[in-house]
């Protein structure tokens, strides 16, 4: 697996609403109404990473969930983080996809 162009990146990103480029990662603070849809939302998130085999850095204060996706095989941003963000918005915004 390879890291995404910068271009890439960018066109995928125009439909991940709220995930921003830093370096080589996205990120995105997910607000939630309380600490039990924050960690509902972590734990669906978590079966989805499980079965990419791609897993998130986050943190959880309360109602936020702070993640950060990126390969480090790569050293930066694959299709596996771009997988793992899309099915993160979904949870939170099914909708949209």
């Amino acid at each position: 697996m390879s890291s995404l162009s910068e271009k890439q990146v960018d066109l995928q990103l125009q439909d991940l609403p709220g995930w921003q480029r830093d370096g080589n990662s996205i990120v995105k603070s997910f607000e939630f109404n309380d600490f039990v849809e924050a960690i509902s939302f972590m734990t669906q998130a978590a079966f989805y990473a499980e079965a990419l085999e791609h897993y998130p850095e986050w943190q959880n204060n309360y109602n936020t969930v702070k993640v950060r996706l990126t390969t480090d095989d790569t050293g930066g941003i694959s299709s596996l983080d771009i997988r793992l963000a899309k099915r993160m918005q979904y949870i939170v915004q099914p909708k949209i996809f």
